[in-house]
C-alpha cells in the first residue's frame, strides 16, 4: 500500500511538472524569479517530447508500482482521471512533437507578451 501511494504521489507530481511546463509562464508574471525555475523545465519539456525520451518520473512511478504490487496502472480513481493527461492513449512520435511545439509556443507567447509589459512600463512608468 505505501508503494502505491508513494507511486501517486510521484504520478501528482509529474502532473503538476506537466502543467508548470505549460502554463508556469502565467506564474512569471506575478513572480518573475519563478522564470528562472520555469525555464528550463520548459526547455527540458520540450525536449523530452521532440526526442521521446522518457521522463525519469515514469519509470521511478512504475518501479513503485510493482514493488506495491501492481501490474500495471489499474483503473483506480487516480488512474482513470489523471494517467490518461500524463499517458494519452495512442502516443506518437508526431504527437509527441506537436506537443513538444505545443509547450514552445504557448510560452513563446507567454514571455513575449511579459516582455512587451515590462517594455511598456519602462517607457511609461506609473506616476
Amino acid at each position: 500500500m505505501l508503494y502505491t501511494v508513494l507511486a501517486d504521489l510521484v504520478m501528482l507530481c509529474h502532473l503538476a511538472f506537466v502543467l508548470f511546463v505549460i502554463g508556469g509562464g502565467l506564474l512569471v508574471v506575478k513572480w518573475r524569479k519563478i522564470a528562472w525555475i520555469h525555464l528550463p523545465a520548459a526547455v527540458w519539456g520540450a525536449v523530452i517530447e521532440f526526442t521521446g525520451w522518457i521522463c525519469p518520473l515514469t519509470p521511478v512511478e512504475n518501479w513503485l508500482r510493482v514493488r506495491g504490487g501492481e501490474p500495471g496502472y489499474e483503473q483506480d480513481f487516480l488512474s482513470r482521471y489523471l494517467l490518461s493527461l500524463l499517458y494519452p492513449a495512442g502516443l506518437t512520435s508526431d504527437t509527441q512533437y506537436i506537443f513538444g511545439i505545443v509547450v514552445l509556443v504557448v510560452n513563446a507567447f507567454m514571455y513575449g507578451w511579459l516582455g512587451l509589459r515590462a517594455r511598456t512600463m519602462r517607457q511609461h512608468p506609473a506616476k
